[in-house]
């Protein structure tokens, strides 16, 4: 009697028929077996290591880094001149009247000490000392916004600082509310003022540009906070166990006689979407 059972189910013998008689099955298998450990592993992975919050969509870092992309360019012949240039009183004519037609409250100016360092495309000798830039952009540019303008001043007070004085003046609601850069000293020093047009593309023609080296600031990125952190790792450990107990149900029923190993895998496959989407389901409406 035993022989006969064993004759009539083997599983080993049952399971490389079933693997070489239906690919299909088998990449189904192989697909939930590696998002199981894929799983796992993340699981692992956010468990051991502070993440950073996905629903922030705006922070000093990512603004930060957008300014960066920019060329800042001025024409030679400014960069010679002592006094003020015209672009120069024209925008802050332009910011003065704006930040007068909006409430006090609604229009935000920060003078902040930022991770931004200034290099110069230029191949002469040019000072990067007591340097101040002054630039206009649109706050999609900064990825803050839509059309609204932001204006932008940049002082440079050493030729090899790291850091940064900047001057932003925007739309209140525009502007990040994570935790922000260290306020920047106010300097009593005279400084040359230069206004700059802001390019993604390096001009051709004989312009003096400026270009900005960020260095991410994790002070400045708003982490998931422990409490959320163990959330997402015990939700990635509970999907991964319905999908590995999903798999062993496959193996399970591909080990079964060839006339049940069929329904078997069909019902096991079935059930295992079924799972998977309630499990799916149920947390999502339990975030």
């Amino acid at each position: 009697l035993w022989s006969l059972m064993m004759g009539f189910w083997q599983p080993l013998t049952n399971l490389r028929d079933y693997v070489s008689q239906n690919p299909p099955g088998t990449t189904f298998f192989l697909c939930l077996l590696t998002l199981a450990i894929s799983f796992i592993c993340l699981s692992s992975y956010s468990y051991t290591h502070t993440l950073p919050n996905p629903d922030i969509t705006k922070d000093w870092n990512r603004v930060l880094s957008s300014l960066s992309t920019f060329h800042l360019c001025v024409k030679a012949n400014e960069l010679n001149s002592s006094v003020q240039s015209p672009l120069i009183k024209q925008e802050e004519d332009r910011k003065t009247s704006v930040n007068s037609a909006k409430s006090p409250s609604s229009v935000a100016n920060l003078h902040l000490k930022v991770p931004l360092a200034l290099v110069t495309s230029s191949s002469q000798s040019v000072s990067l000392r007591d340097l101040s830039l002054h630039t206009t952009l649109r706050a999609s540019q900064l990825l803050i916004g839509g059309n609204e303008n932001v204006y932008l001043t940049l002082e440079f007070l050493s030729d090899n600082g790291t850091y940064t004085c900047l001057t932003i003046s925007a739309p209140s609601d525009l502007l990040p509310t994570s935790v922000r850069p260290p306020e920047c000293p106010e300097s009593e020093k005279n400084i040359s003022s230069f206004y700059v047009e802001a390019s993604n593309q390096l001009p051709t023609a004989s312009l003096t540009c400026y270009s900005l080296n960020f260095k991410d600031d994790p002070t400045l990125t708003v982490m998931l906070t422990q409490e959320e952190q163990s959330v997402a790792v015990h939700h990635l450990l509970e999907v991964s166990v319905c999908l590995l107990g999903v798999c062993l149900m496959l193996c399970i029923a591909a080990c079964q006689p060839h006339k049940m190993d069929e329904m078997s895998v069909k019902i096991a496959i079935i059930f295992a979407l079924y799972l998977f989407n309630n499990k799916v389901l149920t947390d999502h409406w339990a975030l």
